[in-house]
C-alpha cells in the first residue's frame, strides 16, 4: 500500500471512529414520549426525566389507563366512562403533569380508516376527561396509532386491540412547583383515591360518534 493510500485509509477510519463516539448523550432515551434527544439531555440533567418516568409508572399502576371500544366505534360505554373518571381524579391531584391519549384499533379495515378511527377514540377519551374538570391544555396531544400496535396479533375483530391508552407526558413548564424544581414532592405526593374532583361533572354522556 502506498503512503498516500495509507493516509487516506487512516483518515476514513478516524472519521468513522469519531462519528461512532459523537452520539448525543441521552439520545437512546428518545422513544417519542419525552421529546427529542436534546430535550432528553435537559430532562436527564435536571432530574425531570426520572421523575416523569416514576410518575408514569404510578399512573399505570394506580389507574385503569386503558379503555376498550365496540367494533368500528368510538362510543364510550359505561366501563370506559368509569375508567376515565378514575383517570381524571388522579390527574386532578397532580396538576403539574400533562398527559397524552393514544388511540388504537384492531386489524380489520384499511390503514387510513383505522388511523382516523383511532384518533376519534382518543378524542372521545380526552373529551370525557375534560368533562371531569381537567383543563384541555393538559391533554393537548392526542395521538392515533390506528392498527399499527396491536396487543393481539389477529386479523379478526379483537376488543383488546380496540383501545385508548392514557400516559403521563411530562411536566408543565410554567407550573410553580416545576419552576421551583420540586419534582420529588410531586412524585411522592400521596394519591387519595376517594378525593373529590376539582370541579363538578359537566356531563356524563360519551363523546365522539360511532362510525
Amino acid at each position: 500500500m502506498s503512503k498516500a493510500a495509507f493516509v487516506k485509509s487512516f483518515a476514513m477510519v478516524s472519521l468513522v471512529a469519531v462519528a461512532s463516539c459523537s452520539t448525543e448523550a441521552g439520545s437512546e432515551l428518545d422513544e417519542g414520549s419525552f421529546g427529542n434527544p436534546t430535550m432528553n439531555n435537559i430532562l436527564v440533567e435536571t432530574g425531570q426525566k426520572s421523575y416523569a418516568v416514576d410518575l408514569a409508572k404510578r399512573f399505570a399502576e394506580e389507574t385503569p389507563s386503558t379503555i376498550n371500544f365496540a367494533f368500528n366505534s368510538s362510543q364510550l360505554d359505561d366501563n370506559a366512562r368509569a375508567a376515565l373518571a378514575i383517570q381524571a381524579k388522579w390527574i386532578a391531584q397532580f396538576p403539574e403533569m400533562k398527559f397524552k391519549v393514544y388511540g388504537h384499533t384492531d386489524l380489520v379495515g384499511s390503514v387510513a380508516y383505522n388511523k382516523a378511527l383511532g384518533l376519534r377514540r382518543a378524542q372521545a377519551a380526552v373529551n370525557y376527561i375534560e368533562s371531569q374538570g381537567i383543563s384541555r391544555s393538559r391533554l393537548a396531544a392526542v395521538v392515533s396509532y390506528g392498527k399499527s400496535q396491536p396487543l393481539v396479533d389477529t386479523n379478526n375483530p379483537n376488543r383488546e386491540n380496540r383501545r385508548t391508552v392514557t400516559e403521563v407526558d411530562g411536566f408543565l413548564k410554567n407550573h410553580p412547583t416545576v419552576l421551583n424544581g420540586k419534582y420529588a414532592e410531586v412524585v411522592f405526593r400521596e394519591y387519595v383515591a376517594s378525593a373529590a374532583y376539582q370541579t363538578e361533572l359537566t356531563g356524563t354522556g360519551a363523546a365522539g360518534n360511532s362510525q
